[in-house]
């Protein structure tokens, strides 16, 4: 009952806007070129619904190979900067001048790099996009060890890979999953994102401007609603394995 409570007022209210948006198109307050009424995006969506399912998989799979190729590098990282003071003060910078690199002047850069037909330029930039947000989490978590564990462990006169192993990495957790939970839906986003700028056709982004270009903007809708789809699972995927991986921890 308490989650049906916190899940209800949210959904009333997208509901009421839904409601709102449809009312204002159809009365003609809003052009429907320019903004579909939802009844006119609903009815595209379940008619391509193959092809959003398609686009949906191909953007997800790019997605997903980004999230964890990233996530991967990301916590190796912050192992190894945790640990030495110079790497500590040149990794930081440096994994923020990686954030600052905008999605739209990288993904035509390695979209040259590599042949038309390849996913590696949309999963590096996903990769790229997920390794901050996850590797200033964690590290943060990694410096984050409380001095009466150190003296405990220091007490048991443990070495540095059973404290890493017992205290850093469990206490890191939180810390990692919140920069996961960022990451999850960033790495949609830059998927989608990159397949503005060629390569294969095969994905949401490539469907959107291709159906905008031909001025069908309820079918564009569509795959805009198949991507934020696509988001809200990765996000949900998240949670999960959060839940998972600390049962003692609820965000439900």
């Amino acid at each position: 009952m308490r989650r049906v409570v916190r899940v209800l007022p949210p959904v009333l209210v997208g509901l009421l806007g839904l409601g709102l948006w449809e009312l204002v198109v159809k009365a003609g307050r809003i052009a429907p070129f320019i903004l579909p009424a939802p009844s006119a995006i609903w009815a595209e969506l379940v008619e391509q619904r193959s092809n959003v399912l398609d686009a949906a998989l191909a953007s997800g799979a790019n997605a997903l190979a980004g999230l964890v190729g990233g996530t991967a590098v990301a916590i190796l990282a912050a192992l190894a900067t945790s640990r030495v003071r110079v790497l500590s003060e040149i990794s930081v910078p440096f994994a923020a001048v990686l954030n600052a690199l905008p999605i739209i002047a990288l993904a035509p850069i390695l979209n040259n790099m590599f042949e038309s037909t390849s996913s590696v330029p949309r999963r590096l930039v996903a990769g790229i996009i997920v390794f901050f947000p996850v590797f200033i989490n964690t590290l943060r978590g990694l410096r984050e060890v409380d001095p009466t564990h150190r003296e405990l462990m220091d007490s048991y006169a443990a070495g540095s890979w059973t404290f890493a192993r017992l205290v850093r990495l469990p206490g890191a957790l939180p810390y990692l999953f919140t920069g996961l939970r960022q990451a999850s839906s960033l790495a949609v986003i830059a998927a989608v994102v990159a397949e503005y700028f060629g390569g294969l056709q095969d994905g949401l982004g490539a469907r959107i401007t291709s159906a905008a270009a031909f001025t069908a903007y309820p079918r564009a809708w569509a795959f805009v609603v198949g991507a934020c789809a696509l988001g809200l699972v990765f996000y949900l995927t998240t949670l999960l394995l959060e839940r998972l991986a600390m049962p003692w921890k609820s965000r439900f």
